[in-house]
């Protein structure tokens, strides 16, 4: 049985939306998931009792404080050790839960993660890996990094290239990943400085398959299936990704490829190179995207990244 740790206390509009998510999602997995709901008790009680839940459905974490949306990450880590946030990543490093989702702080469960679960050994820089859709095949591809590291060295970006394919490869089934360094453009010169020194680390690493620059004409076309950038390329991406689908969608144009844009379908984007799962949700999750982030939590956990990130630095 996978364990399923869930902030209701995370979000915009939580703990009602994550509540409902929870059931939601309960419903859709049956006794094959277990899902934990972290926060305060007697307001998660109160929730499910309000949709007529039975609170011995869902094991509770009793988690007093909560961290809010604006506050300063490391500050508020170290001073709400009691906050669902610190709660659910505890309970990951300590084996209680296979993953820990939230739809709150980002840099909250950013810092948290590093602090509590720690860097898995060898990787630089843990990183967001994001989801923007790929055209042929109606697919997602993964983006890494989409906001944990807004500057990146030459080093970090090509082991994000080693941990971006391994994400691919157990997370979508693709065998031998394609690769491509986000650039101005497709020569092996062009670039900025970043990148030009990028490319080479890259290229000798024996276990990437590297197709060489992409450019931004590429961003969802069957070029590749992994893109490696910084956080602040891959943020700018991963936004503008999710402002195509309410445009297109108030104007009619809606089919199996203009749904992947809807980034409510997967709900969630999981912290890479650490040692343990944590998904970091939308702060404005409705229930629909929340259902759907403890979806892809079970799917990360069955992924088994964690050991497969460990035993491919490990060569």
């Amino acid at each position: 049985m996978i364990k399923v740790a869930l902030d209701a206390m995370g979000g915009d509009f939580a703990p009602k939306v994550a509540i409902e998510g929870a059931i939601q999602a309960r419903k859709e997995h049956g006794s094959d998931v277990a899902i934990v709901l972290v926060g305060q008790e007697d307001i998660i009680k109160s929730g499910l009792a309000s949709y007529g839940v039975p609170d011995s459905l869902f094991p509770i974490v009793h988690a007093p404080e909560v961290i809010e949306m604006g506050e300063h990450a490391t500050q508020a880590i170290k001073s709400k050790q009691e906050s669902s946030i610190v709660k659910g990543i505890g309970a990951v490093a300590q084996g209680k839960v296979d993953v820990f989702a939230s739809a709150g702080n980002t840099g909250a469960m950013m810092v948290g993660s590093v602090f509590i679960l720690k860097t898995i050994e060898g990787v630089l820089r843990p990183g967001i890996a994001g989801f923007l859709p790929k055209a042929k095949g109606n697919q997602y591809r993964i983006t890494l990094d989409v906001g944990a590291n807004a500057e990146c060295k030459p080093e970090v970006l090509a082991q994000f290239a080693e941990i971006g394919s391994i994400v691919t490869k157990h997370l979508f089934k693709i065998a031998n990943p394609r690769v491509g360094l986000m650039s101005l453009g497709t020569e092996e010169g062009k670039g900025t400085t970043i990148t030009q020194a990028a490319f080479p680390l890259i290229k000798e690493n024996p276990r990437v398959n590297f197709i060489g620059n992409i450019e931004g004409r590429n961003v969802f076309d069957d070029t590749c299936d992994v893109i490696i950038c910084d956080g602040y390329v891959g943020n700018v991406m991963l936004k503008m990704g999710e402002s195509i689908y309410p445009f297109l969608k108030e104007r009619g144009f809606v089919d199996e490829f203009v749904e992947l844009f809807n980034w409510e379908n997967v709900g969630g984007s999981p912290i890479v190179g650490i040692n343990g799962n944590i998904v970091i949700g939308h702060g404005a999750s409705t229930a629909y995207a929340i259902k759907n982030m403890i979806k892809f939590s079970v799917d990360l956990a069955k992924a088994d990244l964690v050991n497969q990130i460990k035993n491919s630095l490990g060569k």
